[in-house]
């Protein structure tokens, strides 16, 4: 055993010491792994990163929520010009569908409508995402509060004039102060401050709820009335536990068939989405660009793989006369190989390390300036550090074996 370790040992210095000598072959040989290992880690990197932020934003939506609308949020077989005449959901369909569903666990009413600005004494932030709903939103998307309450069921019903804001706009338009009681400006009246959420930081989807602000959806109706094409009203449903979605679909369906008085054979005038096929859609977009990486870096690794063989196999041919001389003196063929072997190895690993290096510190880079977390999780340095090796053992195993086979008087020969 110990006579193993002293030849790993010898090995690994005579690899060192060549290294050191000849520094432009070595520099050249890591550019290949680096850029190689740097591309695959890198493109890991973002993906872990992108499936972190999508679930952490995502986190608080039950997977089986329905969004039950005139319109989808993935292709349809219906042509467009059909579903432009589907009738949009309505308050009404919403309150009747609370009392005939005894299987759905919340339901809520919500409208999309365009970003406003809002205004607190001089002080104004404009591009807020208004989110106006029904007081169950709060059951469904689960937000979490730095301060104050979400607004309760008779607020709603009643269309007070109150508003939760996220944490941006808590800090832009009261700074240090605390903005419970304080009113705001919004749709040309005076809101009361009742809630400021929790910090979310950047949304995946181009929205947070840090720059997001929450009214009772009934101020909206009664302001503008139930036709108004500039906003879009949708009904989000959180069925209960452990049920049947299939069976419950099916009975959504037809109670809403049944009170827009849709006859058998006709198409439903709207369309059930499920949450979990837009998370199913994202999960294999991620799983896409996965495999889009790992083309993009074999590519670059094969490319880096061959060129330390190249360069391996020159530096056999210029120390053929030290291999001959070596052997002369007792070296063994174990000895040789390994010698050489390390040698392609240790430059691969160090040229592995490197990229994995650049890629740490362009993601702290980039988590500085774009607020996104980039992430380099341990299990990606230790696959980047150990794909560095294989690629040193692969392409240093021929030259290594070459030099090891070299017959000793002709290899001190055809260095003379």
């Amino acid at each position: 055993m110990l006579v193993y370790l002293r030849l790993v040992k010898e090995s690994f210095s005579f690899a060192m010491n060549a290294l050191r000598t000849n520094k432009l072959r070595t520099l050249l040989s890591l550019l290949g792994v680096t850029i190689g290992i740097f591309s695959i880690i890198a493109v890991l990197a973002a993906v872990d990163s992108l499936d972190q932020k999508i679930k952490k934003d995502l986190s608080t939506l039950d997977k089986n929520t329905i969004y039950l609308a005139r319109f989808t949020f993935g292709p349809s077989e219906i042509p467009r010009w059909k579903r432009d005449q589907f009738p949009n959901v309505n308050y009404e369909e919403y309150q009747a569908l609370k009392d005939n569903l005894p299987d759905a666990q919340f339901l809520s009413f919500q409208l999309f409508v365009q970003s406003e600005t809002l205004k607190h004494d001089v002080k104004s932030v404009s591009s807020v995402n208004i989110v106006p709903a029904s007081h169950e939103f709060i059951d469904i998307q689960g937000l979490e509060f730095t301060s104050g309450r979400f607004y309760n069921e008779a607020e709603s019903n009643s269309g007070a004039q109150v508003v939760v804001i996220g944490d941006e706009i808590a800090s832009s338009l009261f700074e240090n102060s605390d903005p419970i009681g304080k009113q705001i400006r919004l749709y040309g009246q005076r809101f009361t401050v009742i809630g400021v959420l929790k910090k979310q930081g950047a949304g995946l989807f181009g929205d947070s709820n840090d720059t997001s602000a929450f009214i009772p959806v009934n101020f909206l109706r009664k302001k503008y009335g139930d036709n108004n094409y500039s906003m879009t009203p949708v009904i989000v449903i959180k069925p209960a536990k452990n049920i049947d979605m299939e069976a419950f679909k099916a009975d959504l369906a037809q109670k809403l068939r049944s009170m827009r008085g849709v006859k058998t054979g006709e198409i439903d005038n709207f369309f059930i989405s499920v949450f979990s096929g837009f998370t199913d859609m994202l999960d294999g977009i991620i799983g896409s660009m996965n495999v889009g990486g790992w083309i993009i870096a074999a590519f670059s690794l094969l490319v880096g793989g061959f060129g330390v063989a190249n360069i391996m196999f020159v530096s056999v041919k210029e120390r053929t006369n030290l291999i001959g001389i070596q052997k002369s003196l007792g070296a063994k063929n174990k000895f040789i190989l390994f010698q050489f072997l390390f040698e392609a190895v240790i430059l691969c690993v160090i040229g592995g390390l490197i990229g994995i290096v650049l890629v740490w510190l362009i993601a702290l880079v980039l988590t500085k300036a774009l607020d996104f977390e980039f992430v380099l999780s341990f299990f990606n340095i230790c696959l980047g550090t150990g794909l560095a090796a294989i690629i040193g053992l692969v392409s240093g195993i021929l030259p290594a074996i070459s030099a090891s086979k070299l017959d000793p008087v002709e290899a001190i020969r055809s260095g003379m």
